[in-house]
């Protein structure tokens, strides 16, 4: 396990820098100028020079990489160029309720889609199968912003069960973690469709038929947990993408997450920020994918770290 932990720590931060890297440079090459927009239309030509000095923008390309990489071993991400804030403090403001809409989005994903999935393998073939596939597969394809609107309409605006929008309680959560939910569930389902049927098809499910149990039993007890696996991987994903923000869903709902913060600094090409969110994402997507390598061995013991 250490062995185990260790390798895969030291991927971790060899992704982190390519990630870093890569980022960097897009930003770097951008058309647009960040002095600009700190300096405003009407500043002089002095004026930008000057902050662009200040800034340590007329440096070359990688004595502007070292630096940053220089302050991200010390665990500075760095400060804002217009907010005029240290990055980790503004990406730390976000946290709790990106985390909270990331769990509630992940819950309703999961219920969606796991139900889904196991009625369709237990039902392949059938009407109930194809209503719920093409459910799943209408779900993936819809845009964020159409299901929003679709449902902070029906549920907010004409029945009033939950407020518009905003942030605080368990009612402003429901409809941006069900919107979410929604269009999640879809891959969710299918996937545990296809890992189902085939777990479905194998000896150690006809041999516990065999032994008289019952359905249910044979279904949740010994078909499921070895159905689930692939789920799980899937969800390390989902909480990087999570943690990234999802800026059409936070922008609808007024959820003040890490989305919106990225959106604004990519409006006003606020490096810093555009970076510190960018690692951060980068960062959930890799711990959340070993923690999904951490779980399954403790789902299904045949399973081996190496």
């Amino acid at each position: 396990m250490a062995a185990y932990l260790a390798r895969r720590l030291l991927q971790s931060v060899l992704i982190l820098l390519g990630v870093s890297f890569i980022t960097y440079v897009l930003l770097y090459v951008l058309p647009a100028d960040p002095v600009r927009q700190i300096a405003g239309r009407s500043a002089t030509a002095e004026t930008v020079e000057n902050i662009r000095h200040e800034l340590g923008l007329d440096r070359p390309f990688i004595v502007q990489y070292g630096r940053y990489l220089a302050g991200l071993v010390q665990g500075d991400l760095g400060r804002s160029y217009l907010q005029k804030s240290q990055v980790a403090e503004l990406i730390a403001s976000r946290l709790p309720a990106t985390l909270l809409l990331m769990l509630g989005a992940i819950l309703c994903e999961l219920a969606i889609g796991l139900t889904f999935g196991v009625l369709a393998a237990l039902k392949r073939g059938t009407f109930l199968d194809q209503t719920l596939m093409m459910a799943s597969f209408i779900t993936v394809s819809a845009p964020q912003f159409v299901v929003s609107l679709l449902l902070l309409y029906v549920f907010a605006v004409k029945l009033g069960w939950f407020p518009i929008g905003g942030y605080g309680t368990f009612a402003h959560l429901v409809l941006p973690a069900l919107t979410l939910g929604i269009l999640g569930s879809g891959w969710y389902s299918r996937m545990m469709r296809s890992s189902m049927i085939e777990v479905l098809r194998a000896d150690f499910i006809r041999t516990a038929r065999a032994k008289g149990l019952t359905r249910a039993r044979v279904v949740l007890g010994h078909a499921l947990p070895n159905a689930i696996l692939p789920v799980i991987a899937m969800i390390g994903i989902d909480i990087g993408i999570f943690m990234g923000g999802i800026v059409v869903v936070e922008s609808v709902f007024g959820w003040p997450g890490i989305g919106q913060l990225a959106w604004q600094a990519i409006q006003r090409v606020d490096i810093p920020i555009i970076m510190g969110v960018t690692l951060v994402s980068a960062l959930a997507i890799v711990l959340g994918n070993l923690l999904a390598d951490l779980v399954a061995p403790f789902i299904d013991p045949r399973i081996k770290l190496k």
